[in-house]
């Protein structure tokens, strides 16, 4: 078995590509036609997003929809930096929001924690180092 796909239920599948593209760089593989479902090329696990209407056939019970007035949810998406202070600045200039300030931890790693245009949680953060 291969983890091979993160898919994120969102609004606006369009809005959501563009996001990513100028917050963090990704580039966009494909989006639909009908705009309801796209892929990011982001290495070897791609980040997908789908639209809540897609979601809402795919589960007949139901599902929760991030957002972005409550607490997120409890998974993030992490994206690994050598420029942190810039890339992270970048998200912020892009239309994420703080949810975490960068800070060192006691390993030496620099984490910050952002949330996207939809609300869902991204972990922003440099290597860890091996010894």
């Amino acid at each position: 078995m291969k983890y091979r796909y993160t898919i994120i239920y969102v609004e606006n599948v369009k809005e959501t590509i563009e996001f990513y593209e100028k917050a963090f760089g990704f580039i966009k593989k494909f989006v639909t036609p009908e705009n309801d479902y796209g892929e990011l090329i982001s290495g070897e696990t791609t980040i997908a997003f789908a639209s809540i209407e897609l979601g809402n056939s795919n589960f007949k019970n139901g599902f929760r929809k991030i957002d972005d007035n409550q607490k997120p949810f409890g998974v993030e998406m992490a994206f690994v930096t050598e420029n942190i202070e810039s890339d992270f600045q970048k998200a912020l200039e892009m239309g994420a929001t703080e949810f975490e300030p960068l800070t060192k931890k006691p390993w030496g790693q620099k984490v910050g924690y952002l949330r996207d245009n939809n609300g869902f949680l991204i972990e922003i953060c440099t290597p860890v180092k091996s010894e």
